[in-house]
Parts: structure tokens; sequence; C-alpha cells
């Protein structure tokens, strides 16, 4: 096996540097095809160039460094792009190992590997956009008519892409598997002191979007027993949910109302509607089926018991998905070479573009610690030592393969 060996300066610097495009104090605001987002991938491709690698950008933004020759070769990635207030390790640590580890495969004659940063993974217009597309499961026809908060289609998002979007496809034919570096985003690498994760599983997503309607009407003059308050019964629809699915999850399942508007939110005003979101997410398709008919069945009780009209409809459903039994088993006997005794199997809570590539080719996950736990903030950090272990034992999975 060819021991492919990583630079860590090179890695850290490039990551620093990538930190730079639309940085904002200690992270990073680079929204998908923002112009942060648009010079980053510039630069990206300058140094996939430089690397050795064919820079490709496919028509939504993808870009791919390919390396010399036509035959399958190992991809590895995630995404650039970042929250609204984004930290500067979130996808970014993915896609500059996945250079590096490419790089520097390249150098010592290793088998070839190619590099990826998908585009807008963060869901400014949908659930990892990007690799949705690119692997077959919305149509480029469906997915320009998406639209983000402020109306903005991604057909006239993408258009500011145009001169970098290039004709020739990338088909997930042209690779045999795909691994994805990234922080953890959690708290169980930190805690435990810990150095890499070997993801087993990378869970599934149910979101709906739910609307009470009551009665509007007057804060002070409308008497408690005769009020229609759909806040009342948001409130009520929050506990109630608690409660009913405590007997039917484990500890690592989560459900979240992260969304919530009330009309006409004024203070002397009984709110007379509040439309907001569930979202709930667990490692097994059986269990998210059993919880969306025991949110289904809360709603629809609290909406009758409070005299209000419920209206809900469905916006993204993702399918967990198990990373590849042997990928793992590769990344796992890296990490008992690099970091012995300081690694673990784990699952993803968080989504990530491998959940969509796996409907295509064999994937799999690796995680490093995040400090604190803490991610989709400024505070996000990573060791710098733990960002360069991931690395190395990223390549030494890379050259088993």
């Amino acid at each position: 096996m060819t021991e492919i060996e990583i630079r860590p300066e090179r890695l850290l610097g490039d990551l620093e540097t990538l930190r730079g495009f639309g940085q904002c104090g200690s992270g990073v605001v680079r929204p998908a095809y923002s112009q942060a987002d648009i010079e980053a991938r510039r630069w990206l491709a300058g140094r996939m160039e430089a690397a050795g690698l064919r820079p490709v950008f496919d028509t939504v933004g993808n870009l791919f460094g390919l390396p010399p020759g036509e035959g399958p070769c190992l991809l590895m990635g995630s995404h650039s792009d970042s929250q609204p207030e984004g930290g500067w390790l979130d996808g970014a640590y993915g896609v500059i190992a996945a250079l590096e580890t490419a790089r520097a495969s390249l150098e010592c004659g290793g088998p070839p590997i190619a590099a990826v940063s998908f585009q807008d993974e963060e869901g400014r217009f949908s659930t990892l956009t990007g690799s949705r597309i690119w692997s077959g499961l919305i149509s480029l026809a469906d997915a320009d008519a998406l639209t983000d908060d402020e109306g903005i289609t991604l057909a006239e998002a993408r258009a500011s892409m145009r001169d970098l979007a290039g004709a020739e496809p990338v088909g997930p034919e042209r690779f045999s598997a795909f691994i994805e570096a990234h922080i953890e985003q959690g708290p169980v690498l930190d805690e435990a002191g810990e150095k890499i994760g070997v993801v087993e599983n990378i869970v599934g997503i149910r979101s709906e979007r739910f609307r009470f309607t009551g009665q509007q009407n007057h804060a002070g003059t409308t008497p408690m027993h005769l009020r229609r308050d759909a806040f009342q019964g948001l409130a009520s629809f929050a506990t109630e949910l608690n409660r009913r699915l405590a007997g039917a999850v484990t500890p690592a399942t989560v459900w979240t109302i992260g969304q919530a508007a009330l009309h006409p939110n004024a203070g002397s005003i009984v709110p007379g509607r509040v439309d907001f979101t569930v979202q709930w997410r667990d490692a097994e398709t059986e269990r998210l089926d059993r919880m969306e008919a025991i949110i289904h069945a809360t709603a629809d009780a609290v909406a009758a018991e409070r005299g209000l009209a419920l209206e809900r409809s469905a916006y993204a459903t993702i399918d967990p998905a198990p990373c590849d039994p042997d990928l793992a088993a590769r990344i796992e006997s890296a990490a008992k070479s690099v970091v012995p005794g300081s690694w673990r199997r784990m699952p993803s809570g968080a989504l990530h573009d491998a959940a969509n590539v796996a409907h295509r080719m064999p994937a799999a996950m690796l995680f490093v610690p995040s400090k604190r736990g803490i991610s989709h903030s400024f505070e996000e950090d990573t060791s710098r030592e733990d960002l360069v272990l991931g690395a190395r034992v990223l390549a030494r999975a890379a050259a088993s393969l």
C-alpha cells in the first residue's frame, strides 16, 4: 500500500485562506451563490489546477477536481457554502482535506483521487441541493423552480455562475466510491477526548409546515375561556408532543419546532394564526414513520380541543443512509493505525452530502471533534492537531483503496 503523506502546513494554510472568503470574526458568511461563495469556488478551482487536478464546474456550480486519466477513481469532498452565520470548518474541512489527500496522492504516485465541493449543501434552496441534483434525486428543471426565503429561484441564482458552469457533465459513473470528512458538529468526541468518529449511518429527516388558525381578537376584552388563541395552540402542541413522543423514541432521536411566526404579532391582539415547522430525525425509517403519525395525531387533537383550524404540508423527506460497511471498515482500520484507542463508531445526527451520494455509489464518512460540540455558529472550532489527524486517517483509508 502506497503511503499518502499529507503536508499539515499546506492543509491548514488552505483552510485559513478559504476562511477568508466571507470571513466575519471567527466565522464565515458564505451562503450558496453569494459573491463570497463564487469567489471561494474560483479560488478552489485554482488550487485544484495547481495540484494537478482538472477543475470542472457542472451546471449548478458543483466543483470537481479530477485526476489525470479516465478510469474510475475515488471521490472525496464536502461543501464550501455556509449557513447565513456559519463556522469556518463546516463543509470546508472536508473539501480541503480531500484536496490535500488528492494532491498528496499525485505527488507520491498513489491512487487517483478526485475532490469535490458540492453547491448549496446548507439549504438556501432545499436540503443538500447540489448533491441532490447530481445524484439524480431531483431533476434540474424541478430544482430550478425552488426559491429561497426572498423568493429568488435557483435558476436565477445559478445564473450568477454562468461564466463558470461548463457543458461537460461529471457523472457518478466516473467514481468508484465516496468518502466525506467532516467536523462532528456535536459534543460526543470532544467530551470523550477522542479523535475520530467512524460514521455508521446518517439520520433521516422529516420536516413539515403547520398552521393553526383561530380567531384574532382584542387582548383586553376577550375572556380567556372564549379565546381561540393560535399561539396557545402551539404552546399546547409543543408540550403534548414531548409527552406523546417520549415512549416512541431512542436517546438519539431528536425533534424540533424551529420556526414560528405569529399573525398579526402585536402585543394587544390575541393571535389569530401561527405558522410553524416541525422537524424530526432518526436513523430508522420505521421510527420516523411512527413519529409522523404521533405528530399528526397530536396536532389534530390540539386543534379540536382549542377550536383551531389546522393545515399542514410536508416540505422535506430524506431517508436514513447507512454507510458502506467496507468503506467504514477501512476508515476504522486507518483510525486504529493513526489514533489507536482514540476513535469510535457513531451515527451522524446531521445531514451531509454523503447521504445523497450513497444512492449512486458506496459512501462513508469520518468525523473529527468539534470543540464544545458547537457548530452553525461563529464559535465553531476544532484544534489544528485534530484537523491534521483527521486528514491523515482520510489519506490512509484512501491508500487502502
